[in-house]
């Protein structure tokens, strides 16, 4: 059950997000579950073994290309979804960063109710 709020949760930030950022678009709020269902299997496979690969840069940085990795990996949603367009690596970057405070507001929010 948390699972699917969670997933909820994503997807009603990345529809927000949507239609604020004009650089972001979704077809349908349906793309955007699929968007949370497939942003969630990449960060599940693919984030971790960027993180291990990058570790020399992100330690250089003081943490700062974790950043470029959440870009990185909305690109690669975007590539992989059709119902989804990202018009470049910035829009993909300030997406990723106003999608994780959202998406944590949205949790706090959520959290503290169901205690």
């Amino acid at each position: 059950m948390n699972f699917i709020i969670r997933l909820l949760i994503t997807a009603i930030s990345a529809f927000i997000l949507s239609k604020v950022l004009t650089g972001v678009h979704f077809d349908t709020f349906g793309s955007t579950i699929i968007f949370a269902i497939v942003l969630g299997l990449l960060n599940l496979i693919v984030k971790p073994v960027l993180s291990i690969l990058s570790l020399p840069i992100t330690i250089l940085t003081l943490g700062l290309f974790s950043f470029v990795i959440n870009a990185l990996i909305i690109l690669l949603t975007d590539y992989l979804m059709d119902s989804m367009q990202v018009e470049g690596f910035w829009w993909a970057l300030l997406f990723s960063i106003l999608l994780s405070l959202v998406t944590s507001a949205f949790s706090t929010i959520f959290e503290s109710k169901e205690d």
